[in-house]
C-alpha cells in the first residue's frame, strides 16, 4: 500500500509538471514568488451564455480539514443552468466559478485530514468552484474512485446517483413490486433511476422522455412515453390504480399529474423545476406560468387520499443543512452496488472547459443522455473555443452586468 502511493504521489509531481510546462508555453508562465494560476470557467454576471468564459485565477490551497484535488473532470446539471440565468434563491455575488461536482489526484492534504494521500484518486462534491483545473473542498465531500472507474464516469456518479437512491430509498421507501414514474428519463437522474430500480425485483419504471431518446433507453425502463404526450391516460391504461412513486423535475402542471397518479400511500417527490427555464436568460413569465400550474396542495386532500408530497434538494442537505454523514453512507452503498457491476454512470459526451458554453446549450435543448461532462484536459474545437476563453484580465469587468438585476423574482434552489 506504502509503495502504491508512493507511485501515485510521483506520478502527480509529473503531472503537475506537466501542466506548469503547458502554461509556460501558452505564454502563462508565472515569475518567482507570483501567485499559481489556474484555468476556470467563469460567470461574470448572471444571464445567457455570452456570461460565461474561460479566465485565470488564483489556485487555492486547502485549509483545515479540506483536500485539493487536481481535476480531471466537472459534472454538468440542470442545476447549473438555472444558476448561470440567476434562477436560484440567495444566489452567491458574481463573478463565480459555477460547478458542484468533480474527479481527479489529490495534490495536498490540508490539516487534520485523515484517511486520504497525495496521489488518490477522487469524486468530490464542491460548494461552487468545480469548473476549474484545481479545487480544494473538505474532506467529507470526497470519496475515492473504485479503480476501474474512469474519472469521467466519477465525475458523472455523486449528484446522479445520490439523488437518485436518497429519493427512491430514503424518501419513498422503494420496495419490492412497486411502480415508479420518473420525468426526463433519459437524463443523468432518469438513468439512475432506472438503474437502481432494477437492483430491486419486480419494479415497473414509467419514463418519459423526449421521442428521439427512445430508441437509445427504451431497455431501461418497462414502459416509455413521449414527454409531450398525454402521460397520464397512458400510465393509467396500464395500471389503474396509478403508481407508487412519481419523481418530477419538471414542476408546473406535472405537479398536478403527478399527484393525481399516485396511488394511495403513494409519494410524490418535486427535486427540480425545469419547466421554468424557456430561453437562454430567465423568463418572469415562465416562472409565473409555471408556479400558477402548480396545484395548491391541500394537507385535508392528502390525509383523504393517503398521498404523501416531499421535495428533495441534494446541494441544500450537503451544504445548508450539513447531513455530509447521511450522503457518506449513500455513497458507500452505492460503490458497493458499481463494483457489483449492478450500476454504472451513462456519459453523454466530454467537452473542454472552452466549450461549456455549447455544453451548456446542450443541456438547454434536453439533448443529452446521460451526463454532459468537462473533460479538463480535452483540447477544445477551435470553433468552439473563440468566444470562451477570455484574452485579458479585464475581461470579466468588460463584460455586461445587466443581468445583476435580473433577481426581483427567484426559483427555490432545488437540484
Amino acid at each position: 500500500m506504502a509503495k502504491e502511493g508512493a507511485q501515485r504521489a510521483e506520478e502527480t509531481e509529473q503531472m503537475i509538471d506537466k501542466e506548469g510546462g503547458r502554461e509556460a508555453a501558452e505564454g502563462g508562465s508565472l515569475r518567482a514568488g507570483d501567485t499559481k494560476e489556474m484555468r476556470a470557467v467563469v460567470l461574470s454576471a448572471f444571464g445567457g451564455l455570452n456570461k460565461l468564459r474561460v479566465s485565470k485565477k488564483a489556485m487555492p490551497e486547502p485549509q483545515e480539514g479540506e483536500l485539493k484535488i487536481r481535476v480531471k473532470a466537472c459534472g454538468l446539471n440542470f442545476i447549473d443552468l438555472m444558476v448561470r440565468q440567476g434562477n436560484i434563491d440567495n444566489p452567491p455575488k458574481t463573478p463565480l466559478v459555477p460547478g458542484f461536482e468533480c474527479s481527479g489526484i489529490v495534490e495536498a492534504l490540508g490539516d487534520s485530514v485523515k484517511g486520504f494521500e497525495i496521489g488518490d484518486r477522487v469524486m468530490a462534491f464542491v460548494n461552487y468552484n468545480a469548473w476549474a483545473e484545481v479545487v480544494c473542498t473538505p474532506v467529507e465531500f470526497v470519496y475515492k474512485i473504485p479503480d476501474d472507474m474512469s474519472f469521467s464516469e466519477a465525475a458523472a456518479f455523486p449528484m446522479n446517483f445520490v439523488t437518485a437512491y436518497m429519493m427512491l430509498f430514503e424518501v419513498a421507501n422503494l420496495r419490492e413490486g412497486m411502480s415508479v414514474l420518473v420525468h426526463s428519463a433519459g437524463g443523468g437522474v432518469g438513468q439512475a433511476v432506472a438503474q437502481l430500480c432494477s437492483t430491486i425485483p419486480n419494479v415497473t419504471v414509467f419514463g418519459t422522455a423526449s421521442s428521439f431518446k427512445h430508441e437509445a433507453i427504451k431497455n431501461s425502463v418497462t414502459h416509455l412515453f413521449d414527454r409531450n404526450a398525454d402521460y397520464v391516460q397512458e400510465v393509467k391504461r396500464i395500471s389503474v390504480d396509478g403508481v407508487d412513486i412519481v419523481l418530477d423535475c419538471l414542476c408546473g402542471e406535472n405537479t398536478g399529474k403527478g399527484l393525481s397518479l399516485l396511488k394511495p400511500l403513494g409519494t410524490y417527490i418535486l427535486y427540480g423545476s425545469s419547466n421554468m427555464v424557456t430561453g437562454e436568460t430567465k423568463s418572469f413569465f415562465s416562472f409565473a406560468k409555471s408556479w400558477w400550474q402548480v396545484e395548491k396542495v391541500n394537507p385535508i386532500k392528502l390525509y383523504e387520499e393517503n398521498k404523501v408530497i416531499a421535495g428533495f434538494s441534494l446541494l441544500n442537505l450537503l451544504f445548508k443543512q450539513n447531513r455530509g454523514g447521511l450522503i457518506k453512507g449513500v455513497m458507500d452503498k452505492l460503490l458497493n452496488l458499481y463494483n457489483s457491476k449492478k450500476i454504472k454512470p451513462v456519459v453523454d459526451s466530454l467537452w473542454a472547459l472552452e466549450e461549456v458554453k455549447e455544453a451548456m446549450q446542450r443541456i438547454h435543448d434536453r439533448g443529452n443522455i446521460g451526463k454532459l461532462i468537462l473533460d479538463v484536459e480535452k483540447a477544445p474545437t477551435p470553433l468552439m473555443a473563440n468566444d470562451s476563453t477570455e484574452t485579458s484580465e479585464a475581461g470579466e469587468e468588460e463584460e455586461d452586468h445587466e443581468g445583476d438585476n435580473e433577481n426581483k423574482e427567484r426559483m427555490p434552489f432545488i437540484q
